[in-house]
């Protein structure tokens, strides 16, 4: 548990405890008193608490740190699943490890866009670490203030009810199961554009004759490397750099200015006499441009512009990734593509492009990062672009069920022969207690002082330090320099918006909200689309169940059509659609449009005008099926006595060769391994949330896990 004790983590649960009955509360502290024996059950106190840690992990998106060591579910995750990212020698220096390019961190949690892989993901913050330390905190004022936060999450946080997410299609009795208590427990494999399901299954580099050797990787030394990158990401006012050749052959220069050129795009070499020693010299040919452009020359005409490959990943969403192998190739983000974006806390393979990085270059990762591979690598013509992939395709496991064999034979015939309710899932409502939605409205609204207010407000929940700091500066002061000083890091939706403020003034809240991404402003009225849809599909469920009726709206093709009395029986219920809000979009011919236009007009909003005067924030509208049937869908339930134990083989286990996992007929545990596909911009929370009948919801989740106290 990398030393943290468990006192901490006896806080936690106390806290998360806040609501619990006397008698419970009073187990508890019997329990707390109690001797701690380190060879204590999985069943007993010390596993429960891992178990309610990690949980409260997923659920809430709070990493529990102690000091600067992140921890995600070390109690749970077996020895080599939570290593952190290693450097080899060949690797960026210590000198060059500190700069990694983080996506853009937000302190307001928005929801994932459409293309996201059945789960909407949450940034990670490059500076957590350092936070903790400019907010002050003892390492034990972190505990209590983290402790002190889940109880409030359960308090203040969103429930499923309150998104619109009611009912269930099958008639199954539930059970509980606990998921992702290992992130190797959910993995992911994206369908590509040909529907084929992406596995990764080959390391090999192609062969190609003007690939540089291997020799480049190894020829320089490491002072060498950090002089070449600071020149490269001018860094100092050198404008050159001198290589001296050691051993002067004609094959040992090539090989240098062959390592120059690969290893940082954008500089040229030449070569130099210097009283009597030949020299290596490096310098910029085009400017600061050069090192966001590749070097066009040095790419062969014959072979495709995109390097195409499979990454494989492990507790790491993509955009982290993807500045994490841009710091180590050298080059910017955004030379990379790719079709969607995939769960952090999971496994997952998908598809990259890169612009003009050779296959070996990418390949050399593979020997200096954790949690990574790289491979099933072609070059192409084309990039990537979101939204293309077919699909993704889930391998999950529920571990600790407690359902009979009929149980989880029904709830899994039900969910492959009917499917689920397509609801957008809790994670496009953000975590706080202000939910996105909220913001979106407000936007659709025109009212932007509303707006401004519902984003620095102080709230109830779990915040960082310095984000409460920050909302109380401005709930004292309105003033947006003031509240920015609190925050030291100032890429959060918070910091822009202050920024904006001071730069617009509160006047024109409008021009200061712009300066927000426009994906992530757009995401706010996305969210208030996704609550409308959630809720009018109950109330279509509630008033007319599970058959489709005359008025129930059915794609054809491109277009959208209302169904008539005659060709009711042509139809099922999977093939019903109902619009997300717009301007562009047709309401079902029955009951449910005038509940559209009553839910809009409670709002203060006219379904019959959803062009808003910012052309940016016109709502065109989409359709999207009520009922998804998952395809591919394969279960078994197998028995267990290690809770540490993989129940399957990954990608790279397979590629290793590594049998796979033997189960015996009995066991201490049972779990519930479940594969399906989904399409894109479904989520598969909804599809498990439809087998177990338990709300998903953070809230709920947190005070289930205090269930071992009963």
């Amino acid at each position: 548990m990398l030393g943290r004790p468990c006192g901490w983590f006896l806080r936690v649960a106390l806290a998360a405890a806040a609501l619990l009955r006397p008698e419970q509360r009073a187990r508890l502290l019997v329990a707390r008193s109690a001797p701690r024996a380190r060879s204590q059950a999985p069943g007993s106190l010390k596993c429960s608490l891992g178990t309610l840690k990690m949980e409260m992990t997923e659920m809430t998106g709070v990493s529990l740190k102690r000091g600067s060591v992140a921890v995600e579910d070390n109690d749970s995750v077996a020895p080599g699943e939570a290593k952190r990212q290693k450097v080899s020698e060949c690797c960026p220096t210590k000198g060059q490890d500190g700069l990694e390019n983080n996506s853009l961190p937000s302190g307001e949690k928005v929801p994932g866009p459409p293309e996201t892989a059945g789960e909407d993901k949450k940034n990670s913050d490059p500076q957590s670490e350092e936070e903790g330390e400019e907010d002050g905190l003892s390492e034990e004022g972190e505990e209590e203030e983290e402790a002190e936060s889940f109880a409030s999450m359960m308090k203040h946080g969103l429930t499923e009810l309150d998104v619109g997410i009611t009912k269930f299609v099958s008639s199954h009795q539930g059970f509980s199961g606990i998921l992702k208590e290992r992130y190797s427990d959910f993995v992911v494999h994206e369908i590509g554009k040909n529907g084929r399901i992406s596995h990764l299954s080959d390391l090999s580099v192609p062969v190609d004759e003007e690939d540089p050797s291997e020799d480049v990787f190894t020829v320089l030394t490491a002072e060498e490397k950090q002089r070449l990158e600071e020149l490269q990401l001018f860094k100092n006012k050198e404008t050159s750099v001198a290589i001296e050749v050691i051993e002067d052959t004609k094959e040992k220069r090539t090989v240098i200015h062959q390592a120059i050129k690969s290893l940082f795009p954008g500089l040229e070499t030449k070569t130099e006499d210097r009283e009597g020693k030949k020299y290596i010299v490096a310098y910029h040919a085009a400017g600061k441009k050069a090192l966001a452009n590749p070097r066009k020359h040095s790419w062969p005409k014959s072979r495709g512009s995109y390097c195409h490959f499979l990454l494989y990943k492990e507790n790491k969403d993509t955009m982290d990734a993807i500045n994490l192998l841009s710091k180590y190739l050298r080059v910017k983000p955004n030379i990379f593509s790719y079709m969607g974006t995939k769960d952090k806390r999971a496994i997952t393979v998908q598809e990259i492009a890169v612009l003009k990085i050779t296959a070996q270059r990418l390949a050399h990762l593979n020997k200096c990062l954790m949690n990574f591979k790289l491979g099933n690598f072609s070059y192409q013509k084309n990039p990537l672009k979101l939204g293309e992939l077919q699909g993704n395709h889930f391998t999950v496991v529920l571990r600790n069920i407690t359902g009979t064999d009929d149980q989880v034979e029904q709830a899994m015939n039900s969910l492959k022969e009917i499917g689920f309710i397509n609801y957008y899932g809790m994670q496009r409502f953000g975590t706080t207690a202000v939910p996105t939605y909220q913001v979106g409205r407000a936007i659709l609204q025109n009212s932007w002082a509303e707006v401004m207010d519902l984003i620095l407000k102080p709230r109830s929940g779990a915040e960082k330090g310095y984000l409460v700091k920050c909302r109380e500066e401005w709930a004292k002061t309105k003033d947006p320099a003031a509240a920015l000083r609190k925050l030291p890091v100032k890429r959060c939706v918070e910091g822009q918006l202050l920024r904006g403020l001071s730069k617009y003034g509160l006047k024109n809240i409008v021009s200061a909200f712009g300066i927000i991404p426009r994906n992530n402003r757009l995401m706010y009225i996305h969210s208030y689309q996704s609550y409308v849809w959630n809720n009018m599909v109950s109330k279509r469920i509630e008033e007319y169940g599970l058959n489709p009726v005359p008025g129930d709206l059915v794609l054809k093709g491109a277009a959208v059509t209302c169904i008539d009395e005659d060709d009711v029986n042509n139809y099922s219920i999977h093939d019903v659609v109902m619009p997300l809000p717009g301007f562009d979009v047709i309401y079902p011919q029955h009951k449910i449009s005038e509940a559209y236009r009553e839910m809009l007009t409670a709002d203060n909003l006219d379904i019959d005008n959803m062009r808003h005067k910012i052309r940016d924030y016109s709502l065109s509208g989409a359709y999207r099926k009520i009922i998804i049937r998952p395809q591919n869908v394969s279960w078994e339930v197998v028995a267990y006595d290690d809770p540490k134990i993989p129940l399957f083989n990954t990608d790279v286990d397979n590629l290793e060769g590594k049998p796979p996992p033997v189960f015996a007929s009995e066991g201490k545990y049972r779990a519930l391994k479940m594969d399906f596909s989904l399409p894109p911009s479904t989520y598969a929370t909804m599809a498990i949330r439809e087998v177990l009948k338990m709300d998903t919801s953070i809230k709920n989740q947190t005070q289930l896990n205090t269930t071992w106290l009963r």
